[in-house]
């Protein structure tokens, strides 16, 4: 493939990532918390369990805790932000900031997960747990609009695998499909809790006609993600970057798939790629060798996410600009990237190609275009200086 960058060698700068149109499917609303926001709730709810209580030193301490390599080190870290979202009102000022702050990011199309079942312990219901969510999402729309910014946010009630709850929260799901949900998730340590435990919540939404991914190949192997397809029937894989492990690079160059990753490429299965996150959990080593470049290459169904955004101090901005030092990758990259994840969305058919084709093309060519006319403007200078 001839990327934009050896037509026109240039990559994007940080200012064309951040304003670039951008879609993102895998963001966990308890791993997007303002630091500051995580401080004024443990104040206001009585949470004393932070481990700082300035929200700079508390920033990085996130950051440090979730930077272990390990998936359950990682996990850890959220005992602090699901602890302060136990009331209606913090739930709807994390979820209005969140699609704030994603929107300020470029971000124009985001599904948002979140677990209703450990936001319970100051007595909401589930049931009020995702109105909250979904009244903050709104909220936070409205905002967006209101500073020049377009978002439309989606919420994922996510299961914990861990746990016994799942069928409830898949017909939660499904009651809530048509009012701000859409989809369902599970998630937690992948070791020791296949996503076959909770068969009983994937058939019913598949009865149901109903939308689910399932964090599956992160922190363990390809057994996750082939029962995640086979047996449970995933829409789509949360990270799946360990499909990785079923692909050989021959020392000539060439690629054989083995029959896992040859099924996932060919039924286009979407990959929830997190590169930041996979390196703080030990699934990649850098983001030159992550795995997401390979993938690119052969064409899978590859999109790039936040995961956790404070945890990994990242945005949809920021792991563009690590893969485009890594892999030089172009504003058409970019495109192909946010385009794969639109096509991915849960959202029906017609409102994901309005997306594809009124919002995510259009901004990027009008980004093309104003480098090509920026270039023209560099090259005349300079022909006039000489002149």
């Amino acid at each position: 493939m001839t990327s934009q960058t050896d037509r026109m060698g240039n990559s994007p700068s940080s200012d064309q990532i951040r304003r670039a149109p951008k879609v993102l499917l895998h963001d966990h609303l308890d791993g997007g918390l303002r630091p500051g926001t995580i401080v004024d709730l443990a104040r206001d709810t009585g949470y004393t369990g932070l481990p700082e209580t300035d929200a700079d030193r508390l920033g990085v301490w996130f950051r440090e805790a979730a930077d272990s390599g390990s998936l359950e080190r990682y996990l850890e870290t959220f005992s602090h932000t699901v602890g302060v979202l136990q009331t209606r009102e913090a739930l709807t000022r994390v979820a209005a900031e969140c699609a704030e702050d994603l929107a300020e990011d470029g971000v124009v199309y985001a599904e948002v997960r979140y677990a209703p079942e450990q936001h319970l312990q100051k007595g909401l219901t589930l049931e009020e747990v995702v109105e909250a969510v979904n009244e903050g999402f709104r909220e936070g729309e409205r905002r967006a609009r209101a500073n020049g910014h377009r978002i439309r946010v989606g919420a994922l009630l996510t299961a914990m695998r861990h746990a016994a709850r799942s069928l409830e929260i898949a017909e939660l799901a499904n009651r809530y499909r048509d009012l701000g949900v859409v989809g369902f998730d599970i998630a937690g340590a992948e070791a020791g809790y296949p996503p076959t435990r909770h068969l009983d919540a994937f058939e019913y939404l598949k009865r149901e006609n109903n939308h689910f991914t399932i964090h599956a190949g992160e922190a363990f192997g390809l057994p996750s993600i082939w029962q995640a397809l086979q047996w449970c029937g995933a829409d789509r894989l949360g990270h799946g970057v360990r499909i990785i492990d079923d692909i050989q690079v021959h020392e000539d160059g060439t690629v054989k798939l083995g029959r896992l990753a040859s099924y996932v490429r060919d039924k286009r299965i979407p990959l929830e790629l997190c590169p930041s996150s996979n390196l703080q959990t030990g699934a990649a080593s850098s983001y030159a060798g992550h795995p997401i470049g390979l993938l690119r290459r052969l064409h899978f169904r590859a999109t790039v996410n936040t995961d956790n955004r404070l945890m990994s101090g990242t945005s949809m901005s920021r792991e563009f600009e690590h893969l485009v030092e890594a892999f030089g990758y172009s504003l058409d990259d970019m495109q192909w990237f946010s385009v794969n994840a639109m096509k991915s969305a849960f959202i029906p058919f017609d409102e994901r190609l309005a997306m594809i084709n009124d919002v995510i093309k259009p901004g990027y060519a009008e980004l093309k275009s104003e480098w090509l006319f920026q270039q023209t403007a560099s090259t005349s200078g300079s022909v006039d200086d000489k002149g």
